[in-house]
This record gives structure tokens, C-alpha cells and sequence, in this order.
């Protein structure tokens, strides 16, 4: 089990994961960040949160890659470099394992049943789900279709 320090160190790194998602981030440069060397890093990264890095990283930018998919004013290759991708095969790969379809196909869908929702609703409804949890990607099929309610998606209304 991890101390708390290096649980805070292991945060920054993760964090920045967060916030500097399009920018290349190599495991060396996030254990840098957690003043740990690059094995330690990523044993201890997985031990805490259940995944390597690089998937962690991952899913974060397939999360903001399918918030710009939605908007439908980008190409799939420009939105597959927004997101710090540099290969549109590993990504559109990785998109379609982590969604359960392809990036187009996506962009592609109709999401107007989101838009009335705010955007912390919309990015729990739409928050890539990790391998296992379901067989049905989260955002995917009727329930968005047809407009996911405060219900559905377990969230309850705080009227701000």
C-alpha cells in the first residue's frame, strides 16, 4: 500500500496527466513528475489507480476526443491530434475498444439529447467506461439517443 506522500506524488503525476493531455507525455517525464523512476512509477501508478499510465492517458484523451467528436465540426484526424494522438490507426483502435465503436461512427451519431444537460452531467453520462465494468459502452445506443435522464444516469439535480 502506498504512503500518502507517495500518493500525492503519484496525484501530480496523474493530474498532469489531466491537464496536459494533448502534449506528448512519455512515462520517464510523468515519473519525473512523481520523483520516481520510471518502473516504480508505473508499478506503483497501476497498484494505486487500477491501470497503467498509459492507459490512464488514454482514456483521457479518448474523453476529450469524443466531447469534440460531438460538437461535429471536426474531422476525426483533426480531432485524433487535438487530443495528442500522433498515429489516426492507434488511435481510431483505441477509441473504438474504449467506446465500443468507431470514431466515426460516433461523430457521426446523433447527441443532440445531451445539450440540455450540463456540462458535469454530460461528462459523467459520457465518461469512458474501463474494461469489464460493462458489456455496453455508456454513452452508446437508445439511452443517449433518446435523451439519458438525471435517473438513468444515477446523477441527481442539484438545482445550480
Amino acid at each position: 500500500m502506498p504512503d500518502l506522500d507517495e500518493l500525492k506524488r503519484l496525484r501530480r503525476s496523474r493530474d498532469r496527466m489531466d491537464r496536459e493531455f494533448a502534449q506528448p507525455l512519455d512515462v520517464p517525464a510523468l515519473a519525473r513528475t512523481a520523483l520516481m523512476s520510471p518502473a516504480h512509477f508505473s508499478r506503483r501508478f497501476r497498484d494505486a489507480y487500477g491501470e497503467t499510465p498509459y492507459a490512464y492517458l488514454m482514456t483521457r484523451r479518448i474523453e476529450r476526443a469524443k466531447a469534440l467528436l460531438r460538437r461535429g465540426d471536426m474531422s476525426v484526424t483533426d480531432a485524433c491530434f487535438a487530443v495528442g494522438c500522433t498515429s489516426l490507426g492507434s488511435f481510431s483502435a483505441r477509441f473504438t475498444e474504449i467506446v465500443g465503436e468507431t470514431p466515426s461512427a460516433y461523430r457521426a451519431r446523433d447527441h443532440s439529447a445531451l445539450r440540455p444537460l450540463g456540462l458535469c452531467e454530460v461528462m459523467v453520462i459520457t465518461r469512458p467506461r474501463k474494461a469489464g465494468w460493462s458489456s455496453r459502452p455508456r454513452d452508446a445506443g437508445p439511452r443517449e439517443q433518446a435523451g439519458p435522464s438525471l435517473q438513468q444516469s444515477g446523477l441527481q439535480h442539484s438545482g445550480l
